[in-house]
């Protein structure tokens, strides 16, 4: 079959290494998809003969969002797919041309013939813990491609990562145990926010989700069931037609259901006292559930606020589940989208138990209850806090628009130019850029946690287990420490050689990209993960590097004169 040549995001089984990449997912992504600017620089680069200068540029970001200490880097394979495949057409030319009046015609020409065969991609993994300063990506080739790759990298970078980080953070504060899921699709910043959202979202540590675009494109599992309209839409059990069902192992079928769902209704009905139920309950309600489990007898799990949660909505369910287990058949459980969610799962999960308890349904009582409604982190922590009995969480809205914080920030700078070193200068420390090509590290300790980052010039040995090295914060003169690493970690690794012969990574699936985000949250200090006042992470410069820096800082300052 076909599929089996495929890997599990649909990047067909070593095509990394043979040399088919895909095309980007989106196919706006193109080499337009760019400011005016950069074109206007390479034909200035060209004018001036400069375009095939040899540059290195550093993308990374400054600060870390949501008032945390942690950033997940995503968006890589969608830039390793932009230059392998990146070539202008005839049409985008000529485009370019009519925007372009002014521009000699041999830039046109040159414009045609250039790819990324030149260009070096090095990045840390997709789905690693990044921190500011550090280079996510470092990028070499001639200097026109290159500044032409700044806009698309950024833009395939800021808001993958972004959300990605977002829904580590939710993961984070619902623990290992609860299950995610991904509602946001209706919300998101059109369907391209929507698609990258559920990928990136299921990369960050979510579990499923209901966009079934996403869903087909890179295998994400996909959960949903009905919503209030469906509810509300019926107005009687009179409106079933079709009342059979086949029991769960065929041996025989129910030749009406729905007498068999009224018939355990008066039976939970009749327990009024010991389960704390008050009066009837919403028949046309109890009609929905029953012609959507008689749709669905595998995997029943319902909504049950439309009208009443305890009244009316939970009693109806736990007849429809009694009756589908009559005939072998076990219900999902039910879904929460508005109350005090804290309170009706806990009554919930009363009511259950003493169902199980008065008619000896053995596991009734750990019916899966899923919370939704504009849920955040903040939410899920302060339902964490009341206690709850919640084992899943349907977050929409906050999730995918990032809505506490709409962008991450991400720059792209020129470290490098011909072998030269260069640096980015600025009042303001923070915008200070670090200079020339750089190796970057993870030193981990004793407990096992990474301690601190650290960034060495090129030529600089690297850092040895065991060996005491001195790390300087880049700007900060007394902020200094020396370090013995129980464990080095090389950051920057080869995702595209250019034309060297260096053997380049292979693109992870996304399960995989997913598994390495859980395992890093894993390998940071709590401190530093939580939500309230986190331990900032040490971000740190070799000794030399930390001179060449102030070297080249006072040599590129202009010095005042004072009269």
């Amino acid at each position: 079959m076909m599929e089996s040549n495929l890997g599990p995001t649909g990047v067909p089984k070593g095509s990394m290494k043979s040399g088919l990449v895909p095309l980007p997912t989106n196919p706006m992504v193109t080499p337009l998809l760019t400011d005016l600017y950069q074109f206007t620089m390479a034909y200035a680069y060209w004018k001036a003969g400069k375009h095939l200068d040899q540059s290195v540029f550093d993308l990374y970001f400054r600060k870390n969002p949501f008032g945390g200490e942690y950033t997940v880097f995503g968006g890589l394979e969608e830039c390793i797919r932009l230059i392998a495949n990146f070539k202008l057409t005839e049409d985008e030319i000529a485009f370019l041309r009519s925007s372009m009046p002014t521009c000699e015609d041999g830039f046109f020409e040159y414009l045609k013939e250039i790819d990324c065969s030149d260009v070096a991609v090095y990045a840390i993994p997709e789905g690693s813990i990044v921190f500011p300063k550090v280079p996510l990506m470092r990028i070499e080739g001639p200097v026109a491609v290159i500044q032409l790759l700044e806009t698309p990298f950024l833009s395939l970078v800021n808001y993958a990562s972004l959300v990605t980080t977002n829904a580590a953070r939710h993961r984070l504060v619902a623990g290992k145990s609860k299950t995610l899921l991904e509602f946001g699709l209706r919300r998101a910043q059109g369907p391209d926010g929507g698609i990258s959202a559920s990928r990136y979202c299921y990369m960050g540590g979510f579990d499923a989700t209901s966009n079934v675009a996403a869903g087909r494109l890179f295998g994400i599992p996909l959960r949903g069931t009905h919503s209030h309209a469906f509810v509300s839409s019926f107005m009687g059990l009179d409106e079933i037609v079709d009342r059979t069902l086949p029991s769960h192992d065929g041996s025989n079928q129910c030749e009406d259901f729905v007498s068999l769902v009224e018939h355990w209704l008066d039976k939970i009905q009749g327990l009024k006292s010991s389960i704390g139920l008050y009066g009837e309950t919403n028949k046309s309600e109890l009609a929905a559930f029953t012609s959507y489990a008689l749709a669905f007898p595998h995997n029943f799990l319902a909504l049950v606020d439309t009208y009443d949660v305890m009244r009316s909505g939970v009693p109806n369910f736990s007849a429809v589940a009694l009756a589908l287990s009559d005939l072998g058949y076990k219900a999902s459980g039910i879904r929460l989208d508005s109350g005090d969610l804290a309170y009706l799962s806990l009554q919930s999960r009363k009511f259950f138990a003493a169902v199980e308890r008065e008619f000896g349904v053995v596991g009734f009582q750990k019916m899966i209850i899923t919370a939704s409604n504009d849920l955040n982190e903040e939410t899920i922590d302060a339902l964490n806090k009341q206690g709850h009995e919640v084992d899943a969480f349907g977050i929409g809205t906050n999730l995918v628009t990032c809505y506490a914080q709409p962008a991450l920030g991400c720059v792209f700078k020129l470290v490098e130019i011909n072998g030269q070193p260069r640096i980015k200068l600025s009042e303001d420390v923070t915008k200070v850029s670090i200079p020339c090509k750089k190796r970057c590290y993870r030193l981990y300790g004793k407990e096992g946690y990474a301690l601190l980052d650290i960034m060495s010039g090129e030529n600089e040995p690297a850092p040895k287990v065991g060996e005491r090295i001195l790390c300087r914060h880049p700007f900060n003169e007394s902020k200094r420490a020396y370090v013995v690493p129980q464990h080095v970690e090389e950051l920057l690794k080869c995702y595209w050689p250019g034309n060297s012969s260096k053997e380049r990574e292979e693109l992870p699936s996304i399960k995989n990209i997913r598994r390495r985000c859980l395992e890093q949250l894993d390998q940071m200090r709590p401190d530093h993960m939580r939500i309230l006042n986190p331990t900032p992470y040490k971000v740190s410069v070799s000794a030399k590097l930390y001179d060449f820096i102030h070297f080249l800082w006072l040599s590129e300052a202009p010095v005042g004169e004072l009269q």
